[in-house]
């Protein structure tokens, strides 16, 4: 089994792993600090960087676009620099890209999603490519198993998903 990474940030990075972990073909995830300037990112010191998700999958069980599908469903594109009650460049929406295919895809996935109307406006969602990833703290590492109770704002919205593309996808 040969496994894909993708990176991804859309708010807070605790109920992003929580749902995405349980998608099949999903081997790893991880939570940290991307998409910035600092250097050792840290909660307390992450300069301009998202709270992100770093995702080990294994595209024979699952693709790189029916991750960014869920990942549109999820959380809102629509919002900038906000997800839920969380403000500011931390909670942002972004594709970290690790080659030129994922960028295809992201841009096309990003197309489609425009395209649809289902979507509560203009997707704002950054596209760039891969950088440092800066593991987070232990605590932050799968939170929502640890405190089933605690906040996200993160959810599956049933209105929000694209039709497929193609049955074989």
């Amino acid at each position: 089994m040969s496994l894909q990474r993708a990176v991804l940030a859309g708010g807070c990075f605790w109920g992003m792993q929580d749902l995405i972990r349980k998608l099949p073909g999903v081997a790893e995830t991880r939570v940290g600090y991307t998409g910035g300037d600092v250097p050792n990112a840290t909660y307390r010191n992450h300069g301009t960087h998202a709270e992100g998700i770093e995702i080990w999958f294994d595209p024979e069980k699952t693709t790189y676009r029916r991750l960014l599908e869920f990942f549109f469903q999820i959380h809102d594109p629509t919002t900038l620099n906000r997800q839920g009650n969380d403000l500011g460049m931390s909670y942002r929406s972004a594709i970290y890209h690790v080659d030129e295919a994922q960028k295809a895809e992201a841009l096309e996935t990003i197309a489609d999603v425009e395209a649809s109307g289902i979507w509560p406006g203009k997707v704002v969602t950054e596209v760039e490519p891969v950088g440092d990833f800066w593991e987070a703290e232990p605590e932050h590492q799968d939170y929502l198993v640890r405190y089933p109770g605690g906040y996200t704002c993160h959810f599956p919205r049933p209105d929000w998903v694209l039709p497929r593309r193609d049955a074989a996808e």
